[in-house]
């Protein structure tokens, strides 16, 4: 069987088990979330030692730093698996929910019920645990999903797939509704976002070489975001402990990451005040800082950036900083130069902090908070199916309730229209 034939078969499945998976009840799906749970708890040894053999074969090949720590399995990446899964089996099913349901001066009522999108296809590099939390997310929501991860965590997505099969037969449902590509063939790709009959959703987690080009292609809808160029803005009344708290969290917390900040933006009426500390605590940490000519006449050791570094979303530890004059600046250079994914501003001027908030095109803004938080996980929808920067349909990180759409429903009891 070739790619095409395989890849059809594979859309087959899912559409015949979308149907039945929409239908299942919510005891049935939760069921099968906490039967995933059980599974990867008990094959843990299993999933790390794949996982070991995918690291040591992707170190041999030259991966890059950023994309080997998403790689990179541990005891507690396969803790916060299981703590997904439960917190996805404890938060209310959309499915079915009904809506704005509203009597009409004909007499009908009309409102909307949450529906499944249908079939998911996820493409996704490197991080095996998204295999976990796209099963999850797709299941609950009532959606059959096709995962494609990259050949560099193949034999960790295969030890995954094999515990959510198990828990979808424990709870009688369809294994089918969540496949995992067995091939490592490119021409995979290109079959599934081609396949308008059998998938009606692509969500592609990865580089923006990748989603440049899923977005291109495509013949279905694609839920996404190209780049995390995301900004801390520190505001002339920002308090200055907080301030330097939550700049250094937001870069280095973890730098592969499309929430992690990448610019750094100061009133310079408190420059002073913040940068030495700052440029300090970055040096310790590994960062380099690239800064305006502003930043240099205060901290002299920093390279110049270039026009490229503010609109580079690095993975790394490298940070550029920019002095702007005013509020106004700030906004004009985020909206200029971001991508629209998450910006913070620290500041205790409730007045900016509301202007900030209405005037910032993002899909996540914040007050006096690390751009880190802008996940699935913390914002309480469990885990994400990803972060879309689109403005139709989803925006922001995409839980249950992005993956469902809605349809009208009318109640009426032998009305007919005059």
């Amino acid at each position: 069987m070739n790619v095409k034939e395989y890849m059809v078969e594979v859309g087959r499945y899912a559409r015949e088990a979308s149907r039945k998976i929409a239908a299942a009840d919510t005891g049935k799906k939760n069921q099968a979330l906490m039967a995933i749970s059980d599974a990867i708890d008990a094959s843990r040894d299993v999933i790390l030692s794949a996982n070991c053999q995918d690291v040591e074969n992707a170190e041999r090949n030259g991966l890059e730093a950023a994309l080997l720590d998403r790689l990179t399995l541990t005891d507690k990446t396969i803790d916060g698996m299981n703590e997904g899964l439960h917190q996805v089996a404890s938060l209310p099913d959309p499915v079915g929910a009904i809506t704005d349901l509203n009597y009409q001066p004909s007499g009908i009522q009309v409102g909307k019920m949450r529906v499944p999108l249908g079939v998911i296809g996820i493409i996704y590099e490197s991080r095996p645990n998204v295999t976990v939390e796209a099963a999850s997310l797709c299941l609950k929501s009532g959606n059959a999903t096709i995962l494609r991860g990259g050949s560099e965590a193949i034999g960790s997505n295969q030890a995954i797939a094999a515990c959510i099969k198990q828990g979808l037969n424990v709870a009688g449902l369809p294994a089918e509704s969540v496949q995992v590509i067995e091939t490592t063939d490119r021409e995979a790709v290109g079959e599934l976002i081609t396949m308008p009959q059998y998938v009606d959703v692509i969500v592609p987690r990865g580089g923006k070489g990748l989603i440049e080009r899923i977005s291109r292609d495509a013949k279905v809808a694609v839920i996404k975001h190209l780049d995390g160029i995301c900004h801390v803005y520190i505001d002339r009344w920002a308090d200055r402990e907080k301030a330097i708290k939550v700049a250094f969290n937001s870069k280095t917390q973890r730098y592969g990451t499309c929430n992690t900040m990448e610019t750094l933006l100061v009133h310079q009426s408190i420059a002073q005040e913040v940068l030495p500390e700052l440029a300090d605590r970055y040096q310790t940490a590994g960062v380099e800082l690239r800064g305006c000519e502003h930043t240099k006449n205060i901290l002299q050791q920093v390279a110049s950036a270039s026009d490229q570094d503010w609109t580079t979303e690095y993975l790394a530890p490298i940070l550029s900083i920019k002095l702007v004059e005013s509020m106004d600046d700030a906004i004009r250079h985020i909206n200029n130069y971001g991508s629209h994914h998450t910006d913070s501003i620290i500041t205790e001027n409730y007045t900016k902090a509301r202007r900030f908030l209405t005037e910032v095109d993002s899909s996540s803004v914040m007050v006096n908070t690390s751009t880190r938080f802008a996940d699935g996980f913390e914002y309480g929808l469990g885990a994400e199916i990803g972060i879309s920067t689109d403005k139709i349909h989803a925006r922001g990180p995409v839980g249950l309730e992005g993956l469902t759409s809605q349809k009208f429903v009318v109640l009426g009891d032998g009305h007919i229209r005059n």
